[in-house]
């Protein structure tokens, strides 16, 4: 669990939060190797920040300390003023639309009709990709709650299923954010919105969010189960099912290489290249599950990171030209993806360019991300005069 009562310190890297949460324990740097399964050089390295906190040592150790992986991360990351905290504005709201399960709120006037909260979902969906974590917390609360209306009175197939995209929104917003019992929330709402949708693959696309979750906390057994049989279960009828299958196996790829299984992860990224090909170009996206040539290449690069193999992730990126209809909160990943990868090479000026188009390319995303956070904490560390580029990202994530 998080130390929810405690506001974590914006400048206070990785590193210290785990030597000081190691200290709070009574615990060596070799007693908490020993737990985490992990070399005590690695732990040292780590707290004195000469080398970066990966998500999967991150896992490690917050499992060792028996605390969430958010409380080493530090989020939720907290503004100091009302217009760098507004992020967070829309989570009590949230969190309340998401309370109702066996009947639906009473609201103050009639819920919109359903042609018209479909729309307002499609321009959800679409803020989602653009990551603007602000405007879509602002519209998620009522579509919430007009939907959740709308599938208790009618029981209509589509009422749940646009209840079930609501939810879906609202565990990747707060996931980003921080907020992994409210991300744990909404995803059992999804499978339950899913179940009465009519589509069979809906439910699948839970077990994405669920293995998100469960990659979160180093569950990297469960986590491969769940994929594995979840694609099991995906008729490949039409293509839009196997997009499905293709985001599965990509999700079991970061899975694999995150926890350090080379071949299983390469191996489940060719499955889902092969699955990208057979569809072709041309298919509608109708999940947003963006299993793309250039989506696939992305996870590429991504798989190498999580496998540290830093030198191989750049060598894909090199042979990498992103199509301009890429979404960009899946372009920006990538460009921190990258920038994780030249910091720990020694490659400090091109790191900054990519976290500098991150930031770029989606501003919110970038000030959010743990990983971000962190590669701009070791650039920082990294120059004596801090160049002017990096002093503005630093400022904007309230890192100074």
């Amino acid at each position: 669990m998080s130390d929810a009562n405690t506001t974590p310190d914006p400048d206070e890297g990785i590193g210290r939060r785990i030597a000081r949460k190691r200290s709070a324990r009574g615990l060596t740097q070799q007693g908490l190797a020993d737990r985490a399964y992990v070399s005590r050089s690695l732990i040292q390295q780590v707290e004195t920040g000469r080398k970066p906190a990966t998500p999967s040592l991150v896992a490690a150790v917050a499992s060792a300390l028996h605390i969430d992986p958010v409380t080493l991360y530090g989020q939720p990351y907290r503004g100091a003023t009302m217009r760098k905290d507004r992020v967070h504005a829309a989570i009590p709201d949230i969190r309340k639309a998401l309370t109702y399960v066996d009947l639906a709120p009473t609201l103050d006037t009639p819920p919109r009709p359903l042609a018209e909260l479909a729309k307002t979902v499609t321009e959800a969906k679409r803020l989602q990709q653009q990551a603007r974590h602000v405007q879509l917390g602002a519209r998620l609360p009522a579509l919430i709650d007009e939907l959740t209306v709308h599938a208790h009175d009618t029981d209509s197939p589509r009422a749940w299923r646009l209840l079930n995209q609501t939810h879906s929104l609202a565990n990747s917003l707060s996931r980003r954010l921080g907020y992994t019992d409210l991300a744990q929330l909404a995803m059992e709402r999804a499978a339950r919105s899913a179940d009465r949708s009519d589509d069979p693959n809906l439910p699948q696309l839970v077990t994405l969010s669920r293995a998100l979750l469960l990659l979160t906390i180093g569950a990297w057994d469960p986590a491969l189960a769940l994929l594995d049989h979840a694609a099991g279960h995906v008729e490949q009828d039409r293509p839009e099912s196997v997009t499905v299958f293709g985001a599965l196996h990509l999700r079991a790829a970061i899975v694999a290489a995150r926890a350090g299984r080379e071949t299983e992860a390469w191996g489940h990224h060719g499955i889902a290249d092969d699955a990208a090909r057979r569809i072709g170009p041309r298919v509608r996206d109708e999940y947003g599950v963006q299993l793309t040539a250039a989506n696939v290449d992305i996870h590429g690069v991504a798989v190498a990171v999580e496998l540290t193999d830093f030198d191989e992730a750049i060598r894909r990126d090199s042979r990498l030209s992103l199509p301009s209809s890429m979404p960009a909160d899946r372009r920006a990943h990538h460009e921190i993806d990258v920038s994780r990868a030249l910091v720990s090479t020694g490659q400090h000026d091109r790191a900054l360019r990519r976290i500098q188009s991150a930031e770029k390319t989606a501003p919110q995303m970038t000030w959010y991300h743990p990983m971000a956070r962190e590669t701009v904490g070791r650039l920082v560390d990294h120059y004596r005069a801090l160049p002017e580029p990096l002093r503005a990202i630093q400022e904007h994530m309230s890192l100074s």
